[in-house]
């Protein structure tokens, strides 16, 4: 990452009142493969060319100073279908990923954390992943949270799974089950809705991405790649973000 600008230079740039920004961006990065293959390269240089969008992405919510989290769809645990060479090359590129940027998380007072399942990870990612969250836990900056392995219905078994085996052992009481109760069992407890959904090359779904956590969220889709996603693109969707009204099922006042 490079040295970011000051906030009030950014939101200047920007030209939107803070309270108008999203607070908890996420972002579906689609289209690496493609990318790639429309210029006749090799898909393991998509991916290579979107850690570039990654940081470009992160360097601007650091200027800005108004995003307290931004979660990254890296890996879903649908894409263990893809080929055996992809996959091993993506574990390859995370690792690197987190060795390479601990210095600059660390600099720019990011909580760096990690949601999705452990299985299939190899050894070296979860033992980079897990350094980089011992030592950032007690920075105080915006919360950089990586999807990895992850995938929304699979999450929802595992805390369905949790709450079955409280109220089987008789410390939860299946009367008093709320919205609350299922939120403080997903991986992301403690952390807030995304205010914002981003989704790259032009696909109009969510994946299996968040599903209970993006009920109310905005969604904004581009048609460009996630390689060619830019500081410009993350500014045009804030501003687009900005000019909704946002009811949560209520009417305008």
């Amino acid at each position: 990452m490079a040295a970011t600008k000051t906030s009030s230079a950014a939101l200047e740039e920007l030209g939107l009142p803070t309270d108008r920004l999203p607070r908890h961006v996420a972002v579906i990065m689609d289209g690496n493969g493609r990318w790639a293959q429309a210029r006749r390269l090799p898909r393991a240089e998509g991916h290579r060319r979107g850690v570039k969008s990654v940081r470009a992405v992160i360097e601007a919510c650091v200027e800005l100073g108004t995003v307290d989290q931004l979660t990254l769809y890296c890996l879903s645990s649908e894409n263990w279908k893809r080929p055996r060479r992809e996959l091993e090359m993506l574990m390859r590129l995370l690792e690197q990923y987190v060795i390479e940027e601990r210095s600059e998380i660390m600099r720019q007072d990011l909580q760096f954390t990690m949601i999705g399942r452990t299985e299939g990870l190899t050894e070296n990612v979860l033992r980079e992943v897990d350094q980089t969250v011992a030592c950032s836990r007690d920075n105080k900056g915006m919360r950089l949270c990586l999807a990895v392995n992850y995938g929304s219905r699979g999450e929802l078994v595992d805390t369905v799974q949790d709450i079955a085996r409280e109220v089987a052992s008789g410390t939860l009481d299946p009367n008093t089950i709320d919205e609350d109760t299922i939120s403080s069992r997903l991986y992301t407890a403690g952390m807030s809705d995304p205010d914002l959904l981003i989704r790259t090359a032009g696909e109009m779904r969510v994946s299996n991405f968040l599903l209970w956590q993006i009920s109310y969220s905005e969604i904004w889709v581009t048609s460009k790649c996630w390689p060619e996603f830019r500081r410009n693109d993350l500014f045009d969707a804030f501003r687009d973000f900005a000019s909704r009204e946002r009811r949560f099922g209520g009417l305008d006042k």
